[in-house]
């Protein structure tokens, strides 16, 4: 009688072992569905580090006995102590900007400490994310991309009938990258496709206003006197304004192979794009026109802030960005450019300004932009880079970039030639690192100094919850 009291009582202790065991790999797999699905939505590693470990506290996770692995492709936590460990590991195959998710995942997460979520309600959530749908339409992302375009050719110093060139190119190039992507076509040749396309468009659109035969027959308001400058513009739907600057947060926040990863992942498509623009070029025997362009912004101040307003909204659409805050984005796209502008202008070249060049020109604006997004994501409750990143894409250096590749591809054995290709070449790299660096490093470092204060108020919420239900995770009970 006792053996068989003893045998059921192990039996019970093994199935209770088992719950036990059952619920603890439930909770490492919320985790780690948790970090695979900010690394697909682009976030940086400084921020899925952050909420993950924010969905440690409220899945009652031992901080001191969580290993957590990050890989731009892959994704291992591990549970373990001097006796037991748990592991699960999960592989990304995509990877697309959203930063609605990415503003969402850390709400949940909030209210799911505050709320006292139970595990279903919390998976649930994270299915709904996973799931949900586009903010925008296909067409309409195509649009608001054509027209962020638009607003660079402005920066590059274009009129507005080129404007619409510009746009027009840019709309049906990213609508065919977004068929091919569709299809499954290799992204980067996906990239080099589109971006012939849409300089082929642009150049076509040229004959309006060059072409005396086509010019005479069209009214007096589609001519322009900027008939190349949609060329510069048309492609920059593709840079990957993400991706650079999350590199360079990466890097500087030790996350250096995920940093590396996206730096490649960043040079292979400004190369893909390149090597659309070349072969449209060879094809269509464009000159070298931006030689003769001026480096000097010479738009009046209302078109550059409309330009700088269109092309922060634009991208920030792009990025599947939260309706709501569009607003902000323009205001903080006008903020940047106009600061970068004078920071860059001054006496030299004729302007009021502090004539410091384009480089820490670039570097000023975006830091202010920065800092104003650091303070001002609490107050729109989203994240950082969700206001930083698009206020800072109009700041590109496009000219400079087609600077440097009509340098390389028109090189004819000329002493020097190379020399002038890699100085355009090298000035534009600087000037968007340094972009990159301006909108990583204050958030980098107000970080540090709010942290404290938002770590005790999330210790003091988990430690409220498990005084109530006393659920913590204990490896030495399994």
């Amino acid at each position: 009688m006792k053996q068989e009291e003893a045998i059921v009582e192990e039996q019970e202790i093994k199935s209770e072992q088992g719950t036990d065991v059952q619920t603890l790999r439930r909770k490492l797999d919320l985790l780690l569905r948790t970090a695979c699905l900010l690394m697909a939505s682009n976030a940086d590693c400084a921020r899925i580090m952050r909420n993950l470990h924010r969905c440690e506290a409220y899945l009652g996770l031992p901080h001191e006995y969580i290993h957590i692995y990050l890989n731009f492709n892959i994704v291992m936590v591990n549970l373990s102590d001097e006796t037991h460990s748990f592991s699960k590991y999960q592989r990304i195959d995509s990877h697309c900007v959203d930063f609605t998710i990415i503003s969402k995942v850390s709400k949940v997460l909030w209210t799911a400490i505050r709320e006292d979520w139970s595990l279903d309600r919390y998976e649930a959530e994270l299915t709904a994310l996973k799931n949900a749908k586009k903010n925008y339409t296909p067409w309409m992302i195509a649009i608001a991309a054509g027209f962020a375009c638009g607003g660079f050719c402005v920066q590059f110093g274009c009129d507005w009938p080129a404007f619409f060139y510009a746009s027009f190119a840019a709309i049906l190039g990213f609508r065919l990258k977004m068929f091919l992507s569709k299809l499954h076509w290799n992204g980067y040749v996906g990239i080099a496709i589109s971006a012939f396309f849409a300089t082929l468009l642009a150049w076509l659109t040229t004959f309006l206003s060059i072409n005396p035969t086509v010019a005479s027959q069209v009214p007096d308001f589609m001519h322009s006197d900027t008939p190349f400058h949609p060329l510069m513009a048309c492609t920059l739907f593709i840079v990957p304004g993400v991706p650079l600057i999350n590199f360079v947060t990466d890097m500087v926040g030790n996350y250096v192979q995920v940093g590396i990863t996206r730096a490649l992942i960043t040079l292979m498509m400004i190369i893909a794009m390149s090597f659309g623009i070349v072969f449209a070029i060879q094809i269509c025997g464009i000159d070298n026109f931006v030689k003769d362009l001026s480096m000097t912004p010479h738009n009046t101040f209302v078109n550059y802030a409309i330009a700088a307003a269109v092309s922060a909204m634009g991208f920030a659409t792009i990025f599947n960005a939260p309706k709501r805050i569009m607003p902000v984005l323009a205001i903080m796209g006008i903020i940047a450019v106009c600061i970068r502008n004078f920071v860059n202008l001054g006496p030299s070249n004729g302007n009021i300004g502090l004539d410091q060049g384009i480089i820490i020109g670039s570097f000023v604006g975006s830091c202010v932009a920065s800092l104003i997004a650091t303070q001002s994501q609490h107050w729109h409750h989203v994240p950082h880079q969700v206001i930083a990143i698009p206020a800072v894409i109009p700041m590109i250096p496009g000219v400079m970039m087609y600077r440097a590749l009509f340098g390389f591809i028109q090189m004819d054995g000329v002493i020097g030639e190379l020399t002038v290709a890699f100085n355009w070449a090298i000035k534009a790299s600087l000037v968007i690192l340094f972009i990159a660096l301006g909108v990583a490093i204050p958030n980098i470092f107000m970080r540090r100094l709010i942290q404290p204060k938002r770590k005790m108020k999330l210790l003091k919420l988990v430690e409220e919850r498990h005084r109530r239900h006393n659920d913590m995770v204990d490896l030495k009970k399994l």
